[in-house]
């Protein structure tokens, strides 16, 4: 019986005949040549579908096995990270480079996040959040790492998640200054989420020990 593959990051679809790719886009924010080569692969390979996913994604749907690398040598991109067990997504909203509402630069800090941590092999799947606002368009409140941009700085979240146990993320830290701050908070979750006993998600993690005692450990 046919399978994930997720070396040539392809998910099996409903028929468990045939897969769906996504190329990386960084937060969404894509150029029209790649959007012409795209198109450009759907037409040649005759997919199903082309469908923009909840992780800002664009995914190919419905290849044929055989079809696979051909799909991958005419994109020429790496794959999205949708699945295994890595850091699959960066959401970015809009912020202050195009959105009204903007009160920090999500895009900025969202492509360095993305840039550092996207595939990267974890001990779960772990995915990440940044709005520039408290609208929270990215929806940092249901993501492992959430981040959102305040009038006093960043306020950044953990332990979020969807899927068929959602949890609400919890605070870690307010009022955080600068990017270079957060980056350094998000660097020392992964450091110790990487050297860390268990495979679950960080919200189970924290559900067993305590958001203090999880701030305490990799805070300090």
């Amino acid at each position: 019986m046919k399978k994930d593959i997720p070396e040539k990051g392809a998910i099996l679809q409903r028929d468990r005949e045939t897969y769906a790719v996504a190329p990386h886009i960084p937060g969404g924010i894509v150029d029209t040549a790649t959007l012409r080569k795209i198109c450009d692969v759907a037409d040649k390979y005759k997919v199903q579908a082309v469908k923009v996913t909840s992780a800002q994604r664009i995914a190919l749907v419905g290849i044929k096995e055989e079809d696979l690398d051909g799909v991958w040598a005419d994109l020429a991109t790496a794959p999205g990270a949708a699945i295994g067990l890595c850091v699959r997504s960066v959401k970015i909203c809009p912020g202050t480079s195009f959105c009204k509402r903007g009160i920090q630069d999500s895009i900025s800090l969202g492509l360095k996040l993305d840039k550092i941590y996207h595939a990267m092999e974890l001990p779960n799947k772990l995915k990440m959040g940044v709005s520039g606002c408290m609208v929270s368009c990215a929806e940092p409140a249901i993501k492992d790492i959430g981040i959102m941009g305040t009038n006093k700085g960043w306020r950044v979240m953990v332990g979020g998640n969807a899927g068929a146990r959602p949890r609400l993320a919890d605070l870690l830290v307010d009022n955080v200054p600068t990017e270079e701050d957060v980056l350094e908070i998000v660097a020392k979750i992964i450091a110790w989420y990487k050297q860390s006993a268990s495979q679950n998600r960080l919200g189970r993690i924290i559900d067993e020990m305590g958001i203090d005692r999880f701030r305490q450990e990799v805070l300090g």
